[in-house]
């Protein structure tokens, strides 16, 4: 997700956001920011959120409300516009339609502005799984303590029980429900790991294996990609049969806590991130900064982050422990990768 910053009102930033974009939420972001010139169901919606911080992402919220009517069969008359439900009617006809649905649940999407977006995008995993193949060639450690601050619902820690696929390599079960085929640019040398412990942490963390948390997990997925949501279901089905546990707790609170006990001589722990840091205060980031360079200083510790940074892309970056104890060794750039995992282009 690009970032937006709070100048101007919300009606600019959501036309920023939507940018000359012609797919479904394109065409609602403009004629969101219209509506809330011209003071209709979208000012009243989001009123008391003129001056939302920076990576709120308000119009984001917004959406994923009225996509939760839409899922939880509220919203009939938008069926047609959602393609990830079969719908195939024309995104620049929807506006009157959710205009008219908007109107009728103010009050309802009002509470929906307080849920913060939750991707939990798992085609994010290919990132992951590539780390964890440098982070295991140049430890010479195969046991792996997975922790991911900022997990969601924690879906990208089952990165085991994904099935990846190329034509010189796979990694994972061969009747895993989720594929991701095709998903890495450049060689691989797939490197054999063992997940002995992973764990997460969340400020509103989701549980996948509730019709609830799924309803969320869906709803934050942009209803015209359709393969996010055929992976997404795929990933859930896996996460019913192998549950994850994700912490509320704050990252840098959460880290120094998971830390402060290290794991054993055989195992190296692998801090993971994938855009989260975007959403965290400065002194959130300068404290999970201390906590993992402090560990690395006494134990075999990795730090795995797919972030923004210079680029328009996201960057894959690993920092290994150096083996004398001395501390993090620096971040190495793996590659790019796209905002929702795949590709990942290797450098």
């Amino acid at each position: 997700m690009a970032d937006f910053d709070t100048e101007g009102t919300l009606a600019d930033r959501m036309r920023k956001h939507a940018s000359d974009e012609q797919h479904l939420y394109g065409h609602l972001m403009r004629a969101m920011a219209d509506d809330w010139d011209a003071r209709g169901p979208v000012r009243d919606i989001c009123r008391g959120w003129e001056n939302a911080p920076q990576g709120a992402v308000v119009q984001l919220r917004l959406l994923g409300g009225l996509f939760r009517l839409v899922l939880t069969d509220r919203a009939p008359d938008l069926v047609p516009f959602y393609p990830s439900l079969g719908g195939n009617e024309p995104p620049a006809k929807a506006w009157p339609h959710v205009r008219r649905v908007l109107g009728e649940h103010v009050q309802e999407l009002r509470r929906t502005l307080d849920v913060a977006p939750q991707t939990n995008e798992t085609g994010r995993s290919t990132a992951l799984l590539v780390g964890l193949f440098d982070v295991v060639r140049r430890s010479g450690l195969s046991k792996v303590r997975l922790l991911e601050p900022g997990a969601s619902a924690g879906l990208n820690l089952l990165v085991d029980q994904f099935r990846f696929e190329s034509p010189t390599w796979a990694y994972g079960p061969g009747d895993s429900a989720l594929r991701l085929v095709d998903a890495v640019i450049g060689p691989v040398t797939a490197t054999p790991f063992e997940i002995v412990e992973r764990r997460g942490c969340d400020l509103a963390p989701v549980d996948a294996t509730t019709p609830e948390g799924q309803l969320t997990l869906r709803s934050f997925v942009w209803p015209f990609h359709v393969e996010r949501h055929e992976r997404l279901t795929q990933a859930l089905d896996i996460a019913r049969r192998h549950p994850v546990t994700v912490d509320r707790a704050g990252a840098g609170e959460w880290l120094e806590e998971r830390l402060s006990a290290p794991a054993a001589d055989d195992v190296v722990t692998v801090v993971w991130q994938s855009i989260t840091q975007q959403y965290w205060p400065l002194d959130e980031t300068a404290r999970v900064d201390a906590v993992v360079a402090r560990a690395a200083r006494s134990q075999r510790v990795a730090r795995v982050a797919m972030e923004f940074h210079e680029r328009a892309t996201a960057e894959l970056t690993v920092d290994l422990a150096a083996a004398d104890g001395s501390g993090l060794d620096g971040p190495i750039r793996l590659g790019d990768v796209g905002d929702h995992g795949t590709p990942v282009t290797l450098s």
